[in-house]
């Protein structure tokens, strides 16, 4: 018969006990407790825009257009016997941005509403109950990243277009002008983004949201192109003078009426409809369920 083996000794329980987490019924989690702040919704949101693989194509898709179209118009015009008779030569950047502006639309409705159709967002707010202070991260993270991303691509294709026209005889770029052709116009693009943003978070559709915001900038200038009936003149003037496109051309003098905004506001007229949008979507936010 073989001799029975005395027993293993057992290790020690660990001192679950010295760690500073809340104790359930006599276990104590190693998971030290902290109450959460913005600053940490943040970072989450900063870690998940700056990993997505589509924000970094939408954006250089973005600096492409915005850079491309900007120099080839530039350098079109350079070659040409044109005399630009002291026209701003930075307003050669606006054909680049317009059609970048797709980019940054697309990339803020996708911030938000690709969450809710991948159901990341259940997850987000389980981390995150505070509804307001996700949307809030969320909106603060893009705004920055799109106004950054604007301004650097803004400012540099306005000092190639400075340089290649001023053989052409475009003028020397006043300092507001270069203000609002620089810092003026990337704070408009980018609180275009942000409204995109905060449209997603309404509709909680990507195609949808999008469809919305390329209707918002589009439409009311193809209408007005259309209306021809002298009734609806008045009309047809508001759509021209308020369209997304002829805001976007008052930042470098270059409106499409003598009427309507001028000047920075446009700014102001975007920082408004964002505001009212914001609050309205923290509302709805509140009633509906994730």
């Amino acid at each position: 018969m073989s001799t029975p083996q005395p027993p293993m000794p057992q290790a020690a329980a660990p001192n679950w006990q010295a760690a500073a987490g809340p104790s359930y019924g006599g276990y104590t989690s190693p998971i030290p407790v902290v109450r959460t702040h913005l600053g940490h919704a943040l970072a989450s949101e900063w870690t998940k825009i700056k990993s997505v693989r589509s924000t970094i194509w939408t954006l250089g898709v973005f600096l492409i257009l915005v850079v491309g179209i900007g120099a080839l118009a530039a350098v079109v015009v350079s070659n040409s016997s044109s005399e630009l008779h002291g026209e701003n030569p930075l307003s050669f950047g606006f054909f680049g941005l317009l059609l970048g502006c797709m980019c940054i639309i697309t990339l803020g409705v996708l911030t938000t509403a690709s969450e809710y159709g991948t159901g990341m967002i259940r997850t987000t707010m389980t981390a995150c109950p505070s509804r307001g202070r996700v949307l809030a991260a969320k909106s603060i993270v893009f705004f920055s990243v799109a106004f950054v991303v604007t301004l650097v691509a803004s400012t540099f294709i306005a000092f190639v277009d400075a340089s290649l026209l001023e053989a052409n005889g475009a003028k020397d770029p006043s300092a507001s002008e270069w203000l609002k052709g620089t810092v003026g116009v990337s704070l408009y693009v980018a609180l275009l983004g942000l409204l995109s943003l905060i449209i997603g978070s309404i509709i909680r559709h990507s195609a949808g949201a999008i469809t919305v915001m390329i209707g918002a900038v589009l439409a009311p200038l193809v209408i007005a192109l259309f209306m021809f009936s002298q009734s609806l003149e008045d009309v047809r003037q508001k759509l021209f003078e308020y369209s997304i496109p002829n805001q976007l051309s008052v930042f470098y003098s270059n409106s499409l009426t003598e009427s309507g905004p001028s000047g920075w506001d446009p700014l102001w007229i975007i920082v408004g409809v964002t505001a009212v949008a914001f609050a309205g979507a923290v509302a709805l936010l509140e009633q509906r369920d994730v």
